[in-house]
C-alpha cells in the first residue's frame, strides 16, 4: 500500500464519457447515471483501508445527494489479477454487504482511470450539471483511518453546493488513500 493524494481540483474540466460493466451485469453508460444537478464519479476497490473506513459514509452521502438531484457511479480499476480481493466477483460481494445505492463498475482496461486522472482510492470528482469538474477532494478529516470527531462531510457540503451555485468550494482538501493497482 503507498499512500497517494489526489492532486488539486482542475475546475472546469469536462467530464470523461465511460461505458462499463457494473456488478448487476449492465453495461453501465454516463448518459445512464448523470444527476439532474450535477455527478459524483468515485474512485474505490475492495480491498483498501481507506476505502473501507469510509464506506458506510459514502454510501450514506449518496442517499444524501440523491435528494437533491445528484447521482453517483463507482469505478473499480484495479489489477485485478494481482489484486484478487478486486476481482468482479469480490465486487459484486462488496457492493451487496455495503448497501450500494449506486452502480459499481469495472474499469478492466484501466483506461477511464487513465483519462480521470485518478490516483487513489478512494478518488472523489464532482461535477456540476454542465458535467465541469467541481470537486476533487475527501470526503472528511481523517486521522488513523478514523473521522475526525465534530468534522463536516466535507464531500457532502461540497456537492450540494454544487447542486445549487453549480460551483465547488474553492478551498479543497485532498483525498488520500491507497493508490491504484496498475498493470
Amino acid at each position: 500500500m503507498s499512500l497517494t493524494k489526489t492532486p488539486i481540483c482542475k475546475f472546469g474540466e469536462k467530464i470523461i464519457n465511460f461505458s462499463l460493466k457494473s456488478t448487476e451485469n449492465k453495461n453501465i453508460k454516463l448518459s445512464d447515471i448523470k444527476g439532474s444537478a450535477g455527478t459524483l464519479i468515485i474512485f474505490i476497490c475492495n480491498h483498501c483501508p481507506y476505502v473501507k473506513a469510509v464506506i458506510s459514509e459514502i454510501v450514506e452521502t449518496s442517499k444524501e445527494l440523491q435528494k437533491v438531484g445528484i447521482s453517483t457511479v463507482a469505478i473499480m480499476s484495479n489489477d485485478t489479477v494481482n489484486y484478487k480481493e478486486d476481482s468482479f466477483e469480490n465486487m459484486k460481494v462488496f457492493a451487496k454487504d455495503n448497501s450500494f445505492n449506486f452502480p459499481y463498475v469495472i474499469d478492466e482496461s484501466q483506461v477511464i482511470a487513465k483519462e480521470f486522472g485518478a490516483v487513489c482510492t478512494p478518488d472523489f470528482f464532482g461535477y456540476n450539471n454542465k458535467d465541469e469538474l467541481q470537486y476533487r477532494g475527501r470526503l472528511r478529516e481523517m486521522k488513523e483511518l478514523k473521522p475526525v470527531p465534530n468534522k463536516p462531510n466535507e464531500l457532502l457540503d461540497a456537492m450540494i453546493q454544487i447542486s445549487k451555485t453549480g460551483l465547488g468550494p474553492k478551498i479543497q482538501f485532498p483525498s488520500m488513500g491507497c493508490n491504484i493497482k496498475w498493470k
